[in-house]
């Protein structure tokens, strides 16, 4: 009689699904390989690849004194590129001195991509060379073509501003309102950008006027 009740109560565990048999783990091999990449003992600075089975990132992991470091496969590359893109691409990287940049620093980098004191040298070596005023009415010229080139820019933005309708949500509820173009394509051609180019026309004729003087 006890055997045939504990028969009775195996089926209904089995029914349940909380039956031994059905809720004990059994480790596969892929199981047991991750449980012995993750015990296996790694000696001080070695490195090893592990991926993330859930979202397939590869993983670099460095054994240090008592630790691990974990970083993803490409995060060196990307720390490399972010390096560069705070960098002076032009200083002479044997003689630059720049270790923290200053705001003076940050400035001349943005006109010339060397520190404030590489720019110094160079303009130095320039002077001594003789070549230091053709350097700087190119670069008076560099500045003044990439000014226009935003203008430019700008009338292009504001021809779509005035010439395309707009709709605004007006309140919480989502309620729309349109307003219709202030004008159209042709009306802005014959206004703002008519204005526009006699402007620029006149600024370069100006800039190479005034650099045919300076060189006679």
């Amino acid at each position: 009689m006890a055997k045939q009740l504990q028969n009775i109560k195996a089926v209904q565990q089995m029914l349940d699904g909380t039956h031994k048999f059905q809720t004990k783990k059994i480790v596969g091999f892929s199981d047991a390989k991750d449980v012995a990449i993750k015990n296996q003992i790694h000696l001080i600075g070695s490195t090893w690849e592990e991926i993330d089975p859930i979202t397939g990132t590869t993983y670099v992991i460095e054994q240090k004194d008592g630790f691990r470091i974990k970083k993803t496969k490409n995060s060196d590359v990307l720390q490399s590129l972010r390096e560069e893109l705070r960098g002076f691409p032009n200083c002479r990287k044997d003689t630059c001195t720049c270790v923290k940049a200053k705001r003076i620093d940050e400035k001349m980098r943005s006109i010339h991509g060397m520190c404030f004191d590489c720019t110094i040298e160079f303009e130095h070596e320039l002077k001594k060379a003789g070549t230091y005023d053709a350097y700087e009415q190119q670069k008076i010229r560099d500045n003044a073509l990439a000014w226009l080139a935003a203008a430019e820019r700008d009338v292009e933005m504001l021809k779509v501003t005035y010439t395309s309708a707009q709709q605004f949500i007006t309140n919480s509820e989502g309620q729309k309102e349109s307003w219709s173009a202030k004008m159209t394509p042709e009306e802005f051609d014959e206004t703002v950008q008519q204005q526009f180019d006699i402007f620029k026309e006149k600024f370069l004729n100006n800039l190479n006027q005034k650099e045919t003087n300076e060189n006679n």
